[in-house]
C-alpha cells in the first residue's frame, strides 16, 4: 500500500491543522535553503504528495488550503522571498493526495508527505492511472482504465463517429446511440476529450466541439468545493482532482477517481 511508503518517527506528529501546516512549511523552507546561491531561479515548481488516511484527509486539506490552493503557494513564495532563494515569478504549485510518488521526491519523517521540486533539467517523471465510471447515462462498458501514458481519451456518442467535418474519431469513453437511456442523446459525437499535463502532473478534461456552447455542455463539479465550472473554449482545460463528477449534456455523469478498483476492464 502507498501508506507504507512512510516511516511515521518518534510521537511528535501533529494532527491539527496549524501544526500539519507548519511542520510542512518548515519542511519545504529546509529544502528551498538547498537551493540558495541563485538555484532557485531554475526551479519550475514544487509537487507536494500527501498519502493520509481517508480519516485524515480533511485536516490535511484544509492544512494545505485545499479549497484555495493560491494561499500555500503565497506562504511558500513569502519563505522564498525571506530567504532569497529567487524563486521565479511562474512557478507552479501542485498538490496530489494518494497518488503514486516519483523516486525522487523527498519524503517527511514527520508527516505522510513528499515533496518533488520541479527544475528546468529534472521534470516530475510520474506515471498515473485513473478509473472512470458513469454515474448516470450508459456508458458501452462498466467502467474506464486511463494512463498517464494513453494519450488523449475521446468521450462522445457512439465509439465510432462521423465529425461534422466528414472525419471519423474513436470515442474511447463512449454513449451508445441505440442505448434506452434517454440521456445519451445529449451526447455530442465529439463531446470532450482527457489527457495527461506532464508539467501539472494531472490529468485535464477539455471540451471539444459538441461541448461548447450553445451545444452540449461539459461542467465540472469539484469534490473538494462542490463548485461547478463551465468549459466555454475548447483551449483552455480543467484539471481533475480525486472524486471529480465530469457533467455531459443535461444530466450525464461521469465520476474521474485516482483510486482503481481492483478488477477493471480494459481501457
Amino acid at each position: 500500500m502507498i501508506f507504507d511508503l512512510f516511516k511515521i518517527k518518534g510521537d511528535s506528529q501533529p494532527d491539527d491543522v496549524k501544526g500539519i501546516r507548519h511542520e510542512l512549511l518548515q519542511f519545504v523552507k529546509q529544502e528551498l535553503q538547498k537551493a540558495e546561491g541563485g538555484e532557485g531561479a531554475n526551479i519550475k515548481g514544487l509537487a507536494l504528495y500527501i498519502n493520509c488516511s481517508s480519516a485524515e484527509r480533511q485536516v490535511y486539506e484544509a492544512a494545505v488550503y485545499a479549497d484555495e490552493p493560491k494561499q500555500l503557494k503565497n506562504e511558500i513564495q513569502r519563505i522564498s522571498d525571506d530567504y532569497s532563494l529567487d524563486l521565479p515569478g511562474n512557478w507552479l504549485l501542485t498538490i496530489h493526495f494518494n497518488e503514486t510518488i516519483p523516486d525522487e521526491a523527498i519524503r517527511m519523517s514527520q508527516l505522510p508527505v513528499a515533496l518533488f521540486v520541479k527544475t528546468k533539467t529534472h521534470f516530475v517523471k510520474l506515471q498515473a492511472t485513473a478509473y472512470i465510471k458513469a454515474l448516470s447515462g450508459k456508458t458501452s462498458r462498466p467502467g474506464y482504465l486511463i494512463s498517464s501514458e494513453g494519450g488523449k481519451y475521446n468521450i462522445g456518442r457512439d465509439e465510432k463517429a462521423q465529425s461534422d467535418e466528414g472525419y471519423f474519431r474513436t470515442n474511447h469513453i463512449a454513449f451508445p446511440s441505440e442505448s434506452d437511456d434517454e440521456r445519451n442523446k445529449y451526447i455530442s459525437r465529439q463531446h470532450a476529450h482527457i489527457e495527461w499535463n506532464k508539467n501539472l502532473a494531472k490529468f485535464v478534461i477539455y471540451a471539444d466541439e459538441g461541448g461548447i456552447p450553445p451545444r452540449n455542455k461539459v461542467k465540472l463539479r469539484s469534490a473538494l468545493t462542490e463548485k461547478i465550472v463551465k468549459l466555454h473554449a475548447t483551449q483552455i482545460g480543467q484539471e481533475l482532482e480525486e472524486g471529480d463528477q465530469i457533467i455531459l449534456g443535461e444530466s450525464v455523469v461521469l465520476e474521474f477517481s485516482y483510486e482503481v478498483p481492483d478488477a477493471t476492464p480494459e481501457s
